[in-house]
C-alpha cells in the first residue's frame, strides 16, 4: 500500500545533526590544507587577517579522525603534501595513520554516538580501499628484476 501525501509517515524526515558537524570539520581541515599549500607568500599577503585567527571549533572525535584521515591521504599520495606541494606516496606512513584511526575506533568503542561510529567506519573503509589501490599500483609499476 503506497502512502499518500497526507500520511504522516510519508512526510517523516530524519535529520542527523552529526553529519553537519563532520562536514564543518572536514571543511576546516580542507581550508587549513589550502592555506598551508599557499605557502609563505600568501601568508605575507594576508598578514593582518591571519595575525588574529578566529576561534577554533571545539575539539571533537570527528575532527581528530578527519585530520588523521587527511594525513593518511597525503601518505597515500592522493592529496598534495602541504610541505612540498607534491603528490608523493609514503605507504608506511599511510598504514600507520590508518592503524591509528583503527586504534581510536577500538579505544572509543561504546563511547561514540551513532554518527561518530558511522564516520569512523566510513573513513576506515575509504582509506583501506585507497591503500590497497595505491599498493597494487606501486606493485605493477615497480621495475621487475632481471
Amino acid at each position: 500500500m503506497s502512502r499518500g501525501p497526507s500520511d504522516p509517515e510519508a512526510k517523516k524526515i530524519i535529520i542527523d545533526e552529526d553529519w553537519k558537524a563532520q562536514v564543518e570539520a572536514e571543511k576546516e581541515v580542507a581550508e587549513r590544507l589550502r592555506r598551508a599549500e599557499a605557502g609563505p607568500a600568501a601568508a605575507g599577503a594576508a598578514s593582518a587577517a591571519s595575525a588574529a585567527p578566529g576561534p577554533l571549533p571545539p575539539p571533537t572525535q570527528d575532527a581528530l579522525a578527519t585530520t588523521l584521515a587527511m594525513q593518511a591521504m597525503v601518505g597515500l599520495g592522493l592529496v598534495p603534501n602541504p610541505a612540498t606541494g607534491k603528490m608523493e606516496a609514503q605507504l608506511q606512513t599511510a598504514k600507520y595513520l590508518i592503524d591509528t584511526i583503527q586504534m581510536l575506533q577500538e579505544k572509543t568503542e561504546g563511547n561514540r554516538t551513532a554518527g561518530e561510529s558511522a564516520a569512523l567506519e566510513h573513513l576506515l573503509h575509504e582509506l583501506r580501499l585507497g591503500y590497497v589501490a595505491v599498493a597494487e599500483k606501486a606493485k605493477t609499476e615497480a621495475p621487475t628484476p632481471q
